[in-house]
Parts: structure tokens; sequence; C-alpha cells
């Protein structure tokens, strides 16, 4: 069924972009996260650990996820930074 109205055309064609935008900070997000979580020592897992946050806060600003999303995600990668040696 096509789209007949000039306003669910302009929604369908904001539904594509802002889905690419999301898959783009997600992917983003999960890298970064690996990243993290592949770290055998604690600095270079601190390091990692800074900037996936920043990348989990941007996310949430921009309404990618959640922010207790963000959150929760921070603090577990937290600890796991803090368990390492």
């Amino acid at each position: 069924m096509p789209l007949r109205h000039k306003s669910a055309q302009k929604r369908a064609r904001q539904t594509v972009k802002r889905t690419e935008k999301n898959k783009k900070y997600k992917a983003l997000i999960k890298s970064s996260i690996k990243s993290v979580l592949s770290q055998e020592d604690k600095s270079g897992a601190e390091a990692e650990f800074k900037k996936a946050s920043r990348i989990l806060d941007r996310a949430a600003v921009k309404g990618v996820i959640h922010k207790n999303k963000a959150a929760n995600k921070k603090s577990s990668l937290a600890k796991k930074v803090n368990s390492l040696k």
C-alpha cells in the first residue's frame, strides 16, 4: 500500500534516516564495550572504559538508548574493570 499523505511520506523518510543513525551508534556502543572487555591489563581497560562511557553518554543524550540503560552498562563495565589486577 503506497503512502498517499505527504505527512506519512515524510515520516517514512525520517524513519529511514533515524534507523541508520541508530544502527551506527549501536554498532559503536557494541564495539567499544567489546574493546573494554578484551583488555587484559587494568590501565588499558580504564582507558577504553573512559572512551566507552563517553560513547554511552552521547548515545543516551541523542536518544539512541535510554539513560538508565547507559548507566547500567557503565556500572557493569566499571565492575569488570575494577576486578582486573
